[in-house]
């Protein structure tokens, strides 16, 4: 715990453990979602939501990672996993696979693109 007096430590245990609830990151073949994972709000926060967790529906009105919302929050990926998890629980917010990469186009067909465009 910090100390009377201290200023709060913003990436101190403490806040991890209160953000988090106390609960630990599930097993690796358990978790529920990817650094790379889409998540999407299908709630809106109600009064007495967590901060970190009426900040994570509000932002992900959009798709964003799993890696995105942990840079926003300044969270560490672990800590956001535990967060999102309990979100998922209560069916707060959608995760969504990324994009694949046979869905995007091919390298060399945007490369000529570019160039017929410089070429204007």
């Amino acid at each position: 715990m910090s100390e009377p007096g201290k200023p709060w430590d913003e990436g101190g245990p403490e806040r991890l453990y209160t953000v988090s609830r106390g609960r630990a990151p599930q097993e690796p073949r358990h978790r529920p979602v990817e650094l790379v994972s889409l998540i999407v709000a299908r709630a809106e926060p109600e009064p007495g939501t967590a901060p970190e967790a009426a900040a994570v529906l509000r932002m992900c009105q959009f798709p964003l990672s799993v890696a995105e919302i942990s840079a926003y929050l300044v969270l560490p990926v672990s800590t956001v996993t535990v967060l999102l998890a309990g979100l998922l629980r209560e069916d707060r917010v959608e995760v969504r696979a990324p994009v694949s990469a046979a869905v995007l186009p091919d390298p060399e067909l945007l490369q000529a693109v570019m160039h017929g465009l410089q070429n204007l």
